[in-house]
């Protein structure tokens, strides 16, 4: 049987109690399968030496704080003789395998000999309490840095070797450099789990999603995963280089009446449209209108509070934008702003959620960079995250900083998008772009449920037009209970996640068609 190599840390600086360090390794000492050795990258090779006490073969690789966490991998590489690397990630967490783990592995990799790389879902322990966490299939679209791909990686030591090993120019994303390039070659292969299924467990603190944790990242990260990223779509020939655009259509020779539509798609919201109408009549620039879009039937009380705003309404002001109100008896976000689109008597598409606020300026601030070049296809500002109390005031959230996503550049924007869930607010649209993308989504997508629609967008028109940016903040995200980003749970998480990362399949997909029909030029 070919042996199996487990690479490992054992630190004492890691934070992990000695009992915790204890489990991990008695873990793998007691794998069924007789055909493995330990490798330890450890600043305590004789504590690991007692504990081990000679069960498994085991070889150490010393921690250095000159050495990065590529330059220890490697060190390990070399010292393994298994015709398999068993990779635990478990510098911060304890990493406790299954009897029968390896076992597992091995059958996996007998099973399908043309995959480089096997993942597991696992188990997590917080607190005492214990949930499977069910990772999400592999495709070529899962190309996002925070994709969950459990702590224990099982990897032909010939693919690892294949692709140089670990990159000892990748100092923070080491894992997702190794995963992306191993994906390239050959197959990477989940092993799902069912009850008491798992093949190993995770002990750790454990905390909610939240989908701001990236604005968290340092700047170092964030641009050393971008690098990752782009390498890996210039090696599978999904990269857009600078400059390089489709053809596009001219836009309408007639000018519409309004410069701008503010489209607003709601649902069972009344207390929160009226402020966001306010603020779409409160813009410096007044030659644009408001339409509402209510997808919650006749029944819906949004309906009425539209109605104050309008004509014979006690909230109406002729000297202030229109307001114009469309009821649908469908939820269904893209079908909404389609149609809002189309009834548009504007130039432009201007983003506005119903919880939402637009600054006085946004309208003008994006008009300015519209017309600064005509190649430009959508325009995207950035934004300040508030907080709605529950005794109704709205507070300014000032640890999440003002969401600019200044990791868009004019030159790889496009292709760091594949990374990152989103590109910032509002998003900003000539309505004939709209209409020659083929429309927002309306959930006729995998795994789309009022979700990624205009992710979707944005990436189809960066293919065709540059993306201009607004760095100011021009609008006001208020996350409250009922938002549809507050405190989600992970089966939200991963509908969300397989949305998304099935439209990044479908951008790859069209970008290497489009460099193939490129070079046949």
């Amino acid at each position: 049987m070919a042996k199996t190599s487990i690479l490992f840390h054992f630190n004492s600086e890691s934070g992990q109690t000695r009992e915790q360090l204890k489990a991990t390794v008695q873990a793998m000492v007691q794998q069924r399968n007789n055909d493995v050795e330990l490798i330890g990258i450890t600043n305590e090779p004789e504590e690991l030496k007692k504990l081990v006490q000679g069960a498994r073969p085991l070889k150490t690789v010393p921690t250095s704080q000159d050495d990065g966490l590529s330059v220890m991998l490697n060190k390990a590489l070399k010292l393994a003789e298994g015709e398999f690397i068993l990779l635990l990630d478990n510098m911060a967490t304890p990493v406790l395998l299954r009897k029968a783990a390896v076992d597992a592995f091995m059958m996996a990799a007998e099973r399908s000999p043309d995959a480089g790389l096997f993942y597991a879902s696992y188990e997590l322990e917080d607190q005492g309490k214990v949930e499977e966490k069910h990772l999400l299939d592999h495709h070529i679209g899962r190309v996002r840095d925070n994709m969950d791909f459990g702590k224990a990686f099982f990897i032909r030591k010939k693919a690892l070797e294949a692709v140089g090993g670990f990159d000892e120019t990748v100092k923070y994303n080491v894992l997702y450099d190794m995963r992306l390039k191993l994906s390239e070659k050959q197959r990477v292969v989940r092993i799902a789990n069912r009850y008491n299924g798992s093949l190993y467990r995770v002990q750790s603190a454990g905390k909610k999603a939240n989908v701001f944790d990236y604005l968290l990242a340092g700047k170092d990260v964030q641009l050393e995963a971008e690098r990752v990223v782009t390498e890996h779509l210039k090696r599978i020939d999904a990269y857009l280089a600078p400059g390089v655009f489709r053809d596009h259509q001219a836009p309408p020779a007639k000018e519409p009446e309004l410069i701008a539509s503010v489209i607003i798609p709601v649902g069972f919201r009344p207390e929160f449209i009226g402020t966001a109408i306010e603020s779409v009549q409160a813009q410096t620039i007044q030659d644009i209108e408001c339409i509402v879009m209510v997808n919650g039937g006749e029944e819906d009380p949004t309906a009425d509070v539209v109605r104050k705003y309008m004509k014979g309404g006690e909230k109406y002001d002729s000297k202030k934008p229109d307001v114009r109100l469309v009821v649908l008896d469908i939820n269904n976000i893209g079908l909404c702003l389609n149609i809002g689109s189309k009834l548009s008597r504007a130039k432009y598409y201007v983003q506005l959620d119903s919880d939402d606020r637009l600054k006085p300026d946004a309208v003008e601030k994006v008009l300015k960079v519209f017309e600064s070049d005509p190649e430009i296809g959508m325009v995207i500002g950035s934004y300040e995250v508030w907080e709605k109390k529950d005794n109704g005031e709205l507070v300014r959230m000032k640890e999440i900083p003002v969401v600019t996503h200044d990791e868009w550049t004019d030159d790889n924007g496009r292709n760091n998008l594949l990374r990152i869930n989103g590109a910032g607010a509002p998003r900003c649209i000539p309505i004939h772009v709209i209409k020659e993308m083929g429309y927002f989504s309306i959930n006729d997508d995998p795994h789309a449920r009022n979700y990624g629609e205009d992710y979707e967008m944005v990436n189809k028109i960066a293919e065709y037009y540059r993306i201009g940016r607004v760095w100011d903040p021009i609008y006001e995200v208020v996350r409250h209970g009922g938002g549809t980003d507050h405190a989600i749970d992970q089966n939200t998480v991963d509908r969300n996640d397989n949305a998304k990362d099935d439209m990044r399949r479908e951008a790859i997909l069209r970008r290497q068609v489009f460099n193939r029909d490129r070079k046949k030029k």
